[in-house]
């Protein structure tokens, strides 16, 4: 065994076993019980950033530590390899975005193997590849053949910067996603699939998923947004039609003072025909993008149509305005205002003086005072005739009742869920397989005819698609008949939606899914990934998964048992301000820190003696310059202290501050790790440990021991709190240097404890286990060793721990039984070595006991 530990030579040693072995690769067993555990794909961007390495990480850990408990572990990855960055890397760079691609991946495989994440390389998917997009497109035609799909011009969020069309989930604030430019409404040609169809099952299920953080089963129920409510019919008058809005605040219908219509409501197209004066406000008012929330904050603008309702119970004449504020397709695109009981309606009513009527009581039962906002809660009836002193419950019942004998209303549920707009106009995507021929008939490719295979040799000039240019690949045939294909692309979530799926059978070419392999290893039992896709892309996992079932590939009614959510990686930022306020960002390697005694930063400055501002711990990003190479620290520290750190420095779920003093405190106890099992090895073999033999400090060592076993287990297997494992390992270890190496018996207890220390260290920190696993003479390979168990009886607390103090100092700690009486424990304590030095020279003049807690020695 080399004497320093030399992490670079160990790793790519035990790296080159694995592969050469094939150690991870797994095929489905009957007779095991089977652990699938996944992390989220990553998009080959060209570098491993820490949230990679993170989210990997805490995968390997997990796999790792069920392969220890026996189980077949499935831990596969790949790459997420369509999309808009490559587009426009390849322009930038004068390349395709297939070279640019792939060139990354070969880069970033690289980089990820030199972490020694246990994968399943033979798995390894791409989704720009046709051998795996061929059978989204054959599931898309499938799902047209069910009613599942459909095409229709809408009006869409656009994305004026990457010229493409987003879902509603993919607009954040107004904005894209992914560029942050403001979205514009555009009517465009799109294809849909009804995820509508399952918003009741999507909402449902969440009760299910007990392992999945309630924070992302909130913001899922609040984007399906079900809500029961009442549909009413307002007549029209002096009109045969009627207008429908949908409430879920019926008991403010008494105080309906005027209805509202979004702009685009087919009362207002018609009225605008003849208008010129609307057409013009309508074409003012056009919303910047359709959700809910930025249509709300909008400075409120309105029309009156000249246009009166009657109300359904009183019959009174109520005003029809066209508003901005009215979304567009939730619900019915118009709305009953009650402007005393809804702020927004209220802002409305008072900029163009409408009526504002009380007709609900304040918690106090007085009128409320509407004079600078709306009352918006639930309370008593007022002012509403024969429902006068009723409570919500019972006025909506009775007002509903009413309605419903008139003929003019109807319970209904309602979503805030959209059909999933999966058209993109981008070029690096799956082609949407569907076509069009001469009569105008849309139909499906053929299966056999598939996949339509994306041409991967043409130039991007940062404007337009080249597939919608280019009329040769375009033009094709149907049964002799001339036909085009469509030059759209899928949103690259779909390609993210079942590749968890295809894992389980990658190279199968029978089918999307080899359902046998499928129902194996599904579901996902661990997944990984950050909360920023609670909503587009979990979501569409789930309702993917939901379709796989209803077309009989898959059992199971969910994808994952269990989600994890890692948080961000933060590390130091600096940057200098320009004349003009701009900043720009100083890379903290070339930043001269000053820090105060709790090693908070104080002062910074550049080379040239500028001074910078600190901006504090923030995301590592490329923008801000405060990302920290991984290669460089791989070859510096080694990964395995790279993994023990990041597990280490936070919990999963709450952001880690990256600080190389951590990265260094990982590396020193790793060095100390190696040193000491070298020390234990280098004094010869052992005897086989007699437990019936042990003395009390030995039984107290072996106590610990077992506890933290124990504790361990529960902190990586239950609690998912792998920081407090590594700490109980750390303080397990501490206790063992400091034991006694003096017998024959301490060296076999300290055998036993370094083959348990060295695989509960092994997930986090595989490549140093591996070896002083070898070197201490474990059996077989530390990947397939067995999870050290705790024993009961070993568990039993029959001793106690006593602190030792000399003048009230803390010395030193002794292990007793817990019968030794204070005479014994004297004896011990005098002769511990850690105390020994203090009391050499000098004289005890008293002695405090505090039973089973404190023993001071008083010295003169």
């Amino acid at each position: 065994m080399e004497e320093q530990y030399d992490p670079q030579e160990i790793e790519s040693l035990v790296q080159k076993y694995w592969e050469e072995n094939k150690t991870f690769q797994v095929s489905e067993k009957e007779d095991k019980e089977k652990y699938y555990c996944l992390s989220m794909l990553p998009y080959p961007s060209g570098h491993l950033h820490m949230g990679h390495v993170r989210n990997y990480t805490i995968g390997d850990v997990i796999a790792r530590y069920q392969r220890m408990l026996g189980k077949n572990v499935l831990q596969p990855i790949g790459w997420d390899a369509f999309g808009l960055p490559a587009e426009g890397a390849a322009v930038e760079n004068h390349t395709k975005p297939s070279s640019w691609t792939r060139t990354n991946i070969d880069y970033m495989k690289i980089q990820i193997k030199s972490l020694g994440f246990s994968y399943d390389w033979s798995r390894e998917i791409t989704t720009c590849q046709p051998e795996y997009y061929r059978w989204e497109q054959w599931f898309f035609t499938k799902l047209y053949q069910k009613g599942l799909v459909y095409k229709k011009t809408a009006k869409v969020n656009w994305c004026p910067h990457d010229m493409t069309v987003l879902a509603n989930e993919q607009v954040i604030n107004g904005s894209c996603w992914r560029c942050h430019s403001k979205i514009e409404l555009q009517d465009v040609p799109q294809w849909f699939i009804k995820i509508t169809n399952y918003a009741e099952e999507l909402l449902n299920n969440l009760n299910q998923l007990d392992g999945w953080p309630e924070q992302v089963k909130t913001m899922q129920r609040n984007w399906i947004g079900r809500s029961e409510g009442t549909e009413i019919k307002f007549h029209i008058l002096h009109q045969k039609e009627t207008l429908c809005v949908y409430t879920t605040r019926l008991d403010t219908l008494m105080g309906v003072t005027y209805l509202a219509v979004a702009v685009n409501h087919p009362i207002v197209n018609q009225l605008s025909i003849k208008n010129p004066a609307l057409q013009i406000f309508v074409s003012n008012c056009q919303p910047t993008n359709m959700s809910e929330s930025n249509l709300v904050k909008l400075e409120k603008k309105g029309m009156n149509t000249n246009l009166f309702a009657e109300h359904p119970l009183t019959g009174k004449k109520l005003p029809i305005w066209v508003a901005n504020y009215v979304h567009t397709e939730y619900a019915t695109g118009a709305i009953m205002a009650a402007p005393a009981h809804n702020q927004t309606d209220w802002e409305f009513a008072t900029k163009y003086h409408i009526k504002i009527k009380a007709v609900i009581l304040n918690s106090n039962g007085q009128i409320p005072d509407l004079k600078k906002s709306a009352m918006t809660d639930k309370g008593v009836l007022c002012n509403s005739g024969e429902f006068n002193e009723l409570s919500f419950d019972d006025a909506t019942k009775a007002i509903q009742s009413q309605l419903i004998k008139k003929g003019v209303s109807k319970k209904m549920v309602k979503y805030r869920l959209r059909d999933w707009s999966v058209s993109r106009q981008r070029y690096w995507g799956t082609p949407i397989p569907m076509l069009t021929l001469q009569n105008g008939t849309t139909i499906p490719v053929p299966e056999d005819k598939l996949p339509v295979i994306l041409p991967e040799d043409l130039v991007m000039n940062g404007l337009v698609s080249p597939i919608k240019t280019n009329s040769k690949w375009a033009q094709t045939s149907f049964n002799g008949q001339p036909a085009l294909r469509e030059t759209d692309t899928f949103d690259t979530f779909i390609e993210s939606s079942w590749y968890y799926a295809r894992y389980t059978c990658p190279g199968y070419s029978k089918g999307m899914l080899d359902p046998s392999a499928a129902n194996y290893w599904l579901p996902v039992d661990q997944y990984i990934g950050g909360i920023e896709h609670a909503i587009m892309h979990l979501l569409y996992f789930r309702f993917f998964h939901k379709l796989l079932r209803d077309a009989g590939l898959v059992s199971s009614n969910e994808p994952a048992k269990r989600l994890l959510c890692q948080g961000m990686v933060l590390s130091d930022a600096f940057y200098r301000t320009g004349n003009h306020g701009e900043h720009y960002w100083i890379e903290p390697h070339n930043v001269i820190i000053e820090r105060d005694i709790k090693g908070q930063v104080t002062a910074a400055f550049d080379k040239n003696g500028q001074k910078l501002v600190y901006a504090g711990m923030t995301k590592m990003s490329k923008s801000k310059k405060n990302g920290v190479d991984i290669q460089v620290m791989v070859d510096r520290y080694g990964a395995d202290t790279i993994r023990l750190f990041i597990m280490f420095a936070a919990p999963v779920n709450m952001p880690l501050e990256w600080k190389n003093s951590g990265v260094e405190g990982a590396y020193r106890f790793l060095k100390r790790v190696w040193r000491f099992t070298r020390k234990h090895i280098n004094q010869g073999n052992t005897i086989l440990l007699n437990c019936n033999t042990l003395n009390n400090q030995q039984k107290a060592l072996r106590h610990v021991l077992h506890y933290t076993i124990s504790k361990v287990s529960d902190d990586i297997g239950r609690r998912q709190t792998f920081n407090t494992a590594i700490s109980a390992i750390m303080i397990l270890f501490n206790k063992l240097e400091n034991a006694a190496q003096d017998t024959d018996q301490d060296r076999a207890l300290t055998q036993e404890a370094l083959l348990v220390i060295i695989r509960m260290l092994n997930p986090f920190t595989p490549h140093i286990c591996f070896i002083l696993w070898k070197e201490l003479g474990g059996f077989g390979n530390i990947d397939f060793a067995p999870w050290p168990q705790a024993e009961p009886e070993v568990l039993k607390n029959n001793h106690l721990t006593i602190v030792i103090q000399v003048n009230s100092k803390i010395r030193g700690r002794i292990f007793v039984d817990s019968e030794a009486t204070q005479t014994q424990i004297q004896a011990l304590a005098i002769k511990n070595p850690c105390v020994k030095k203090y009391i050499r020279y000098s004289t005890i003049r008293k002695i405090i006991y505090i039973p089973g807690k404190l023993l001071n020695l008083v010295l003169n």
